[in-house]
């Protein structure tokens, strides 16, 4: 088996061609395997290769960025970002939904049982 990079001007996948026809299981996977695969910039790659990372998150790669060799940040296209935010329902929302099924009394707490329990002090004086 040997691995061939396309002929473009930006190759975008991998492909392998295998020696047998035995060995087609293992190119599909690995095929998949390399094209799906998200790459990996430290901070320092990633400043020096901005244009280039957008560009793959804008095909819809997932582009991890590292501080120190660990994930730090993730970059992804606009449409991701906006899908994984679709369909949240705000905390306000959901927490009045909650006290509609759920209410204190039921749960087994008085209606101003948390009141006290917030300090309402405005913080210690601070002299600048």
């Amino acid at each position: 088996m040997r691995l061939v990079q396309p002929s473009r001007e930006r190759p975008r996948k991998t492909l392998i061609h295998a020696s047998s026809s035995g060995d087609e299981l293992a190119r599909m996977y690995m095929s998949m395997y390399i094209s799906d695969m998200g790459k990996r910039y430290s901070i320092a790659e990633a400043r020096s290769n901005l244009p280039s990372i957008v560009d793959q998150a804008e095909a819809g790669q997932e582009i991890e960025i590292t501080r120190r060799g660990k994930p730090v940040a993730v970059v992804v296209a606009l449409r991701e970002l906006e899908r994984l935010r679709g369909g949240r329902v705000p905390f306000g929302d959901a927490y009045r939904r909650f006290l509609e099924k759920h209410p204190l009394r039921e749960v087994g707490l008085d209606e101003g049982a948390l009141e006290s329990v917030r300090d309402k002090d405005p913080g210690r004086k601070v002299s600048l």
